[in-house]
């Protein structure tokens, strides 16, 4: 089962970049004026092999595409809301068209900023509070892809024992654990899950340890856990090592995680990832903005529209025909509305 996930380049951790093409708009072939995408990234930065990078995925092409210019900025540790306003600020000042907060952390900033500058498109992936003309509020059926990591877990386990470990106890992450759990008991309702969150705040690292990540994986895994899914961007890099080293399962999140050069050594033991189409976000609003329609209000993508999906790149997993078969079955249950994913 494959879902339309823009691939991601060898994304480095790195600082801001600019790569601004000043004739963007003829280039174009439209009416389009602006200088390129302004990405602002979250926690844990560009290199997480996951989140964040995706959606330099999305700019990449976009940029490629529309022959258009690119900024990306990184996040600072310890930064306030006052920090992202500036950011995001500054690439709407500079000529940015549409200025993306990759996060719901942005949205009080995308809040502020967007009233600022009406002219400018603004999205925010991850969040729906901000309603505004000019803000596409970028948001996934996250659980639905989380449902078939559950399934896929269920099926696999040897000792009927799974893991799940969030990065920080938010809403947004409860949707993750709740469509796990539930996808894993439509297999075996008396399966052990185990469940951890690794920080309360986001400020404390749980998207940004893999050092957090890898104490919890190896907690869970001496308790019996074979097979372990993260939902905790980049702090997951550490959850996976954990799990390859002591030969368990993991799955991965967001970006297909068995494909990212960073982990290449792990990759074994990475089952699959629960999919979440950030970087076709990302250049689905350049597109809409760069043919003159922004795309404005609720943007969802779910498992029928590809925006989420679970990713079988791992030939270990393609051979496992009772368990593709079961994946497959869950997923088109959902999107044929027999099947209701929780969200907590």
């Amino acid at each position: 089962m494959t879902v339309a996930v823009i691939a991601l380049a060898a994304a480095g951790c790195g600082k801001s970049s600019d790569e601004a093409n000043s004739d963007s708009g003829k280039k174009t072939g439209s009416g389009y004026s602006g200088k390129g995408i302004g990405l602002a990234y979250d926690i844990g930065g560009k290199g997480d092999q996951s989140f964040n990078d995706a959606a330099y995925a999305g700019l990449q092409k976009a940029q490629k595409e529309f022959k258009i210019g690119g900024s990306d900025i990184e996040p600072q540790d310890g930064e306030s809301d006052a920090d992202k306003v500036q950011r995001l600020e500054q690439l709407a000042k500079s000529g940015y068209n549409p200025v993306i907060g990759v996060g719901f952390v942005y949205a009080p900033a995308i809040k502020e900023v967007a009233a600022k500058f009406p002219k400018v498109t603004f999205g925010i992936i991850d969040d729906e509070q901000d309603k505004a003309a000019n803000v596409a509020d970028l948001v996934f059926h996250e659980e639905q892809a989380s449902y078939l990591a559950g399934v896929a877990a269920a099926k696999t386990t040897k000792k009927n024992h799974i893991g799940f470990i969030g990065g920080v106890d938010i809403p947004l992450i409860h949707k993750f654990e709740a469509g796990f759990k539930q996808g894993a008991r439509s297999v075996n309702p008396k399966i052990k899950i185990e469940s951890q969150y690794l920080t309360e705040t986001a400020q404390e690292g749980g998207f940004s340890s893999p050092d957090k990540g890898k104490d919890a994986a190896s907690g869970q895994i001496e308790t019996g856990a074979d097979v372990i899914y993260h939902a905790a961007g980049l702090s997951g890099q550490g959850v996976i090592s954990e799990a390859a080293s002591k030969k368990v399962w993991a799955i991965g999140v967001d970006s297909d995680q068995y494909q990212q050069k960073a982990l290449a050594k792990y990759k074994d033991y990475i089952l699959g990832s629960a999919l979440k189409n950030v970087g076709g976000a990302v250049y689905d609003l350049a597109k809409s903005v760069v043919d003159g329609k922004p795309l404005s209000g609720v943007v969802r993508g779910d498992l029928k529209s590809g925006g989420v999906g679970f990713a079988d790149s791992n030939p270990k997993y393609k051979a496992m025909t009772d368990v593709v078969a079961a994946v497959d079955k869950a997923k088109q249950d959902i999107i044929d509305g027999k099947v209701t994913v929780d969200t907590k």
